[in-house]
């Protein structure tokens, strides 16, 4: 009998996954020692860092798209369904619009979703470049905007790419500027915590790079409520910002099928943050946001867990000992503006140091996001 792997999730992390397992196991698959399944709700892969230059005309929605059967490896076999119970006992899924599937080894990869609604108001009251209609909205508020206060606020953490909010405010600060309005526009930024990152690194590298360009920063604010009619935001600790536009980083959360399945708080998957297994139940992996791990929700973070995985599934199969570990590799590009941008690269033991700003740098993350469809097929 064939052992069957089962992936949930057909973004980043399991996108490359099934790519990776497709090429890794090759011979077991042809020989139908092993089968390999992707299910996901949407026919479509979304590249959400896309979304980020929508807002300012950079890009359009569809950029950030491509059908996923286009982008997994025939050997896959991918299903478009919504899987509705997860039992670790019995190995088994059910789904909304098939027969129960039952697994030998099981990667979860269900990503974050946002929950704007957890804070009065704020659904109403603001705009996120975090969706794609979210970012298409903000495009047409931000393209009537000649004069008043723009506040982005991070509402909650972890979310999703953590270096998106410092990223919005340095380009929106730019592209005022050149369009002769930052004069009659306030930006204001604030964060939950004591600085304007949750890494400590790039919080000291952003904030001078903030003050110089004159945008305010409010730390320690945790929004507590929005009022959309007088334009107002509270926090907990007794703040109130008066805004025109309000941007938002909404609460994340994971999904209701990860908690229910016992598998951890909140819809993430309590992972050991090395080998990517879960700690409540047997044959279960998480990667990307799904996983526990502590660092951030990147897309690169996902990237190098699924090649982890997909080493420590493939040595499982051929019964050899799982050797393969995440070191907490991360690496990301950081827009200063709408020309120039930093790089960081961290991993556990290591911590970032934000490179200088530069053209050539910004031109390589736009390279990046360009060639990414060719990392998601498992060629990069």
């Amino acid at each position: 009998m064939s052992e069957h792997v089962v992936i949930v999730g057909g973004g980043t992390g399991g996108t490359v996954l099934a790519n990776d397992l497709a090429d890794r196991l090759r011979g077991e698959i042809d020989d139908g020692d092993v089968r390999v399944t992707l299910i996901n709700d949407d026919p479509d892969h979304v590249y959400k860092p896309v979304w980020l230059y929508v807002p300012f005309g950079q890009r359009e929605p569809e950029d950030g798209r491509r059908r996923l059967e286009t982008l997994v490896d025939d050997r896959i076999d991918l299903q478009i369904d919504r899987v509705t119970d997860i039992d670790t006992a019995e190995q088994r899924l059910e789904c909304g619009n098939g027969a129960p599937i039952e697994y030998d080894h099981l990667v979860l990869a269900t990503g974050s979703t946002l929950a704007p609604e957890e804070v009065p108001g704020l659904a109403e009251g603001g705009y996120n470049f975090y969706t794609e209609s979210g970012s298409v909205a903000l495009r047409e508020e931000l393209l009537s905007m000649t004069e008043g206060h723009l506040v982005l606020s991070v509402v909650g953490t972890p979310h999703m790419c953590p270096a998106a909010p410092l990223e919005f405010v340095f380009m929106a600060d730019d592209w005022f500027r050149k369009r002769g309005l930052r004069s009659e526009i306030d930006i204001t930024y604030t964060y939950p915590i004591q600085r304007v990152h949750g890494n400590p690194n790039i919080g000291s590298w952003a904030q001078p790079l903030m003050e110089e360009r004159d945008i305010n920063i409010e730390t320690f604010f945790n929004a507590e409520e929005a009022d959309p009619e007088a334009g107002t935001l509270t926090s907990m600790e007794g703040t109130e910002l008066d805004y025109d536009l309000l941007v938002t980083i909404p609460p994340h959360r994971g999904i209701d099928l990860v908690s229910e399945a016992g598998l951890g708080d909140r819809g993430w998957v309590d992972v050991d943050k090395h080998t990517l297994e879960a700690e409540a139940a047997e044959n279960v992996h998480a990667i990307g946001d799904t996983a526990s791990t502590g660092v951030p929700n990147a897309g690169s973070v996902a990237h190098y867990q699924a090649g982890v995985v997909g080493q420590r599934i493939a040595s499982e199969v051929r019964d050899r000992p799982a050797t393969a570990i995440y070191d907490g590799k991360t690496l990301c590009f950081v827009e200063t503006g709408m020309d120039e941008a930093s790089f960081v690269e961290f991993d556990y033991e290591n911590g970032p140091q934000p490179a200088p700003p530069s053209e050539k740098l910004h031109w390589a993350k736009l390279a990046y996001n360009e060639s990414y469809w060719l990392t998601a097929r498992g060629l990069l």
